[in-house]
């Protein structure tokens, strides 16, 4: 009887599901909220907040948004002009505010060479497998002087065989792949791009040895542009008028 108990438990059960980002996001939007929802992206973000506000940027982009837990962060930092971008678009429609928003790829973003004196990104470089193209893309639109604060999935989840996995609208549980880098892989891309690491931050969950995130603090050289009133108005409505756009 025990035997036939465990082969219907084995017949019941349902493997998870591997799913690439762009369909995993898509699933994931319906229950995706705009805001720490668990204590990885809650110790992440108590790292990320505070470069914030110290750049007291005018001009910000986040890159990787979702449905955009980093935005009111960016605006209440003094930003006037804050963009998301994303790859879903699913993602993007789940936004609770109204800062403009743009459907593209973050290896090719659609703006200007120094468009923005602020760049952040939350746990999207582990969807991009040649981080040097998208540390490029981020180098070309920061102004000289602006501040790029960034996070990846820290290389101890390859060591402890950690996965991300997320339940859908569904019930059913998925597993969302990811591109593993190590930190000296980030750091020579930064270097690549000539980009200056301020600090490296390894936070670390209560009851766990290994860090789970690791935030990366860089500028780009430079002293920041200065531009009159007309010509920031002229660019943060061109940049503003990019809502919505699919590329």
């Amino acid at each position: 009887m025990q035997a036939l108990d465990r082969v219907a438990r084995l017949l019941r059960f349902s493997p998870v599901r591997l799913l690439e980002a762009r369909d995993a996001y898509a699933l994931w939007a319906a229950t995706y909220p705009p805001q720490p929802h668990n204590p990885l992206m809650e110790v992440e973000q108590s790292v990320v907040a505070p470069v914030i506000a110290a750049a007291a940027p005018t001009r910000a982009l986040d890159v990787g948004t979702g449905t955009g837990r980093y935005l009111p962060l960016l605006a209440s930092a003094g930003a006037r002009l804050v963009v998301g971008l994303d790859l879903s678009m699913p993602m993007l429609g789940h936004q609770a505010d109204e800062q403009p928003r743009v459907c593209a790829n973050a290896c090719r973003l659609p703006f200007p060479a120094g468009s923005f004196d602020l760049i952040c990104s939350s746990l999207m470089v582990g969807d991009v497998e040649d981080i040097g193209a998208w540390m490029r893309e981020v180098a070309r639109v920061l102004t000289p002087g602006g501040t790029l604060v960034y996070s990846d999935f820290h290389p101890s989840w390859s060591r402890e065989q950690w996965r991300r996995t997320f339940r859908g609208a569904d019930g059913k549980r998925y597993e969302l792949s990811y591109f593993p880098h190590s930190i000296e892989e980030h750091l020579a891309r930064l270097q690549d791009h000539a980009l200056i690491v301020r600090t490296i931050r390894e936070p670390r969950l209560s009851g766990r040895k290994a860090p789970v995130v690791v935030v990366f603090h860089a500028t780009k050289p430079g002293s920041p542009v200065l531009r009159g009133r007309s010509a920031n108005h002229r660019q943060d409505s061109s940049l503003a008028g990019a809502q919505g756009r699919s590329v």
